[in-house]
């Protein structure tokens, strides 16, 4: 009869240590809801490009973004609160790569709409 390795034991972290990790899901939902608002802007404010569809594609690729960054941080918090509990290293944080990549993408494409016309 094999058994189970123990469970690891959790304990409380820090308060101060949790508030800051929900201050970091907060900036992630922020951010999202910036991109949100501004694909909206996009969308319905800003005129149209020489290119036709071009709005509509920035626009996509913002809220894209803001779903992903939505979708990605409650695990993310998650992930830290567990690790915090139980005294492990923090988990790597990928979601900084997917929000850098993601921006570089779409100032890249508004940068050539904005010059090309």
């Amino acid at each position: 009869m094999t058994e189970s390795p123990p469970e690891p034991t959790e304990h409380e972290p820090d308060y101060r240590f949790s508030l800051a990790n929900e201050r970091t899901f907060l900036a992630w939902l922020r951010t999202a809801l910036g991109l949100l608002a501004g694909a909206v802007a996009v969308r319905q404010l800003v005129p149209e490009f020489g290119v036709p569809g071009a709005r509509t594609v920035l626009a996509l690729l913002c809220a894209a973004l803001a779903v992903l960054l939505t979708a990605a941080s409650y695990p993310r918090w998650k992930r830290v609160q567990r690790a915090m509990r139980r005294g492990e290293p923090l988990p790597p944080n990928r979601m900084l790569l997917v929000l850098t990549a993601g921006i570089l993408v779409i100032t890249a494409f508004a940068v050539v709409l904005a010059v090309t016309g």
